[in-house]
């Protein structure tokens, strides 16, 4: 399991290490061998691979191979303090793959999420919702593991509901989210009312895309996540534009603008044929009342 810290300051961090050595007109060779390291290690810094655990003393080596400022190396440094920070996801390291280990801390950062989902998505899950899954797909777990899942799962929905710089959500369900038993009847209809509940707050969209829309690409896009990370004091961007895709063998991340650009014309699309928040709640409201008939 990697021992990352937080996501953002890693990937700043290995952004600014990456430039410097490139106007420096070094190889990852050269400095690597000039700090007395692996090629790797000054290769995983540069594109913060979550699993390398950053050392000061590094960041100082390469600082003083490169020929940055005290100012610079000052600032570097303080990157790399904070990305080996902590956060409370770390503690269920035996029941999070490395991949979504990065996802969770990328979502912890985000100061907006926009998604297309054919489930729902962990975020807006209730607790019997998410243990009929995690049952599902770990059929040997035992009991504990299964609830220490199900915990990490509803910890991540503080974002929505923290008092301080609560993360924005933009979703839109396929109507399939609405007809496809999980666990059974009385917990569809209870996660069915959970969003409707959810979808009545200033920072929770939920719109449905009906059967009717067909598909509105052409091409079926599966479900996306794109995480925005707001702008800072200057009108710059944080942190690049992330695209998250999941599938049943892994996770992928998308960082490249054009492809970052198709996934946010795809959720332009569906959103734009999507029904209107108040009628997406009232079909949820609707589909809940069918599951307790």
């Amino acid at each position: 399991m990697s021992q990352s810290g937080s996501t953002i300051p890693r990937r700043q961090l290995g952004r600014h290490l990456r430039d410097l050595r490139q106007q420096s007109g070094l190889t990852i060779a050269s400095v690597a061998k000039a700090i007395e390291r692996g090629d790797s290690t000054v290769q995983r810094l540069e594109t913060a691979d979550p699993a390398v655990r950053i050392r000061l003393w590094d960041i100082e080596a390469i600082c003083r191979v490169l020929g940055a400022d005290e100012t610079t190396t000052e600032g570097l440094k303080g990157l790399a303090q904070q990305a080996n920070t902590k956060h409370w996801w770390h503690e269920y390291g035996d029941v999070i793959p490395e991949d979504f280990d990065v996802y969770i801390g990328l979502e912890a950062d985000a100061k907006k999420l926009t998604s297309y989902a054919e489930l729902v998505p962990g975020l807006a899950q209730t607790a019997d919702f998410a243990r009929s899954l995690f049952t599902t797909v770990h059929p040997e777990a035992r009991a504990a593991e299964i609830d220490r899942r199900v915990e990490i799962r509803m910890n991540r929905q503080v974002l929505f509901t923290r008092k301080a710089r609560p993360i924005e959500v933009d979703m839109v369900l396929d109507e399939s989210v609405l007809h496809r038993v999980i666990g059974n009847a009385k917990i569809m209809a209870a996660q069915l009312r959970r969003l409707a509940d959810l979808s009545t707050r200033d920072n929770f969209s939920i719109r449905v895309l009906p059967f009717a829309a067909g598909l509105p690409l052409g091409d079926p896009t599966g479900p996306f996540i794109v995480l925005d990370f707001g702008l800072d004091g200057n009108g710059q961007t944080v942190e690049p534009t992330v695209v998250y895709v999941e599938s049943y063998t892994g996770a992928m991340y998308f960082t490249d603008q054009r492809v970052v650009e198709r996934y946010q014309r795809a959720a332009m699309k569906h959103r734009g044929l999507a029904l209107g928040e108040q009628a997406s709640r009232d079909l949820l409201r609707k589909a809940a009342r069918e599951f307790t008939t």
